[in-house]
């Protein structure tokens, strides 16, 4: 496979290759993980143009930034390393916090500084300008390259961005989570802010793993985390997951590829993240670089999955209460 091409993460952001991978699975956040073949995917990945990376404080409480740190020794300027602050609780945006999390991070990184730092959920105990006044303060210092957010609403992004540029927002977007395009994604694109957009195979149902309920195990997490895997919900997202595999299976392709391949057909300012153990997975994956939709297809897609097309919400209520609302 040819070595993807690039995007840039916002008008003031970096460039790096145009899909992402996101390293908490490597970590065993989805399951066992061995560090062998977890530091073999981040190489590959690298060798195959997925230059940006991205980790958070919070996966594997610090062990995926120390295994990332590892799988960086000596190819630390061959990427854009992202990581993430303050998704355990509210009180972890105020600027001394910020700080110490920062330090935290670059130590377990083994790195003097990261490229984008994010936060990772808002934090209303705090005014989003004095966390992103702290951020920005650490960018004067060299230690960060670039800010972001993540699981933000437009308004508070305004704020935000008024404080400091926000290079880029990290937001699920998938075909069943279209819901940034109605009010999220066009502030972003007013103010120049591009989107890294998570579980864009939404949490595994457009991995193509799945057609029918009794696939997903009954003491699968997911069921409990997410309500989208939910009793009734389940069977009626899995029939819109059916529909949309037959598209794929009609243009030759597997259901993720094509599900990564909307997301990169968004806009040059999107830039899907996906997530892997394996690196047979990781090169099928990237097969949606190659993929180009034309019009009809983009029509059917959005007739079969609209905004809202989803049942169910994409957290449950005690990880809901930490996503920002308008």
């Amino acid at each position: 496979m040819k070595r993807l091409p690039q995007r840039r993460l916002g008008a003031t952001g970096p460039y790096a290759g145009e899909i992402a991978l996101g390293c908490m699975a490597l970590s065993g956040m989805y399951g066992a993980a061995d560090e062998t073949e977890a530091i073999e995917v981040v190489h590959r990945a690298i060798e195959c143009g997925v230059t940006h990376l991205d980790t958070s404080d919070s996966y594997g409480n610090g062990h995926n930034e120390e295994l990332l740190g590892r799988a960086l020794r000596g190819r630390r300027d061959e990427v854009v390393l992202s990581t993430k602050f303050g998704i355990q609780r509210e009180g972890l945006g105020r600027p001394k916090e910020i700080t110490a999390a920062l330090e935290a991070s670059l130590r377990r990184l083994d790195v003097d500084h990261v490229d984008m730092y994010y936060m990772h959920r808002p934090d209303r105990t705090t005014p989003v300008e004095e966390s992103v006044g702290a951020m920005a303060e650490l960018a004067q210092a060299g230690k960060i390259r670039h800010i972001g957010l993540s699981e933000v609403s437009a308004e508070r992004l305004r704020v935000a961005h008024a404080t400091y540029p926000i290079a880029v927002v990290q937001q699920e977007y998938s075909l069943l989570s279209r819901e940034p395009e109605e009010d999220l994604l066009p502030t972003m694109r007013e103010l120049g802010v591009g989107l890294v957009a998570y579980s864009p195979l939404s949490r595994g149902l457009l991995s193509g793993a799945f057609r029918e309920p009794a696939d997903v195990a009954q003491d699968d997490p997911r069921r409990r985390r997410y309500p989208r895997f939910g009793e009734g919900n389940l069977e009626e997202n899995l029939a819109v997951v059916r529909r949309l595999d037959e598209v794929a299976t009609r243009l030759g392709l597997p259901l993720a590829v094509l599900a990564i391949a909307w997301v990169l057909d968004a806009g040059e300012d999107v830039v899907p993240l996906i997530g892997t153990r394996s690196p047979a997975r990781l090169k099928a994956d990237l097969r949606a670089a190659e993929v180009v939709l034309d019009d009809e297809v983009r029509t059917e897609l959005a007739r079969i999955a609209p905004i809202g097309v989803a049942r169910g919400e994409r957290y449950n209520a005690t990880m809901s209460r930490r996503l920002d609302r308008p």
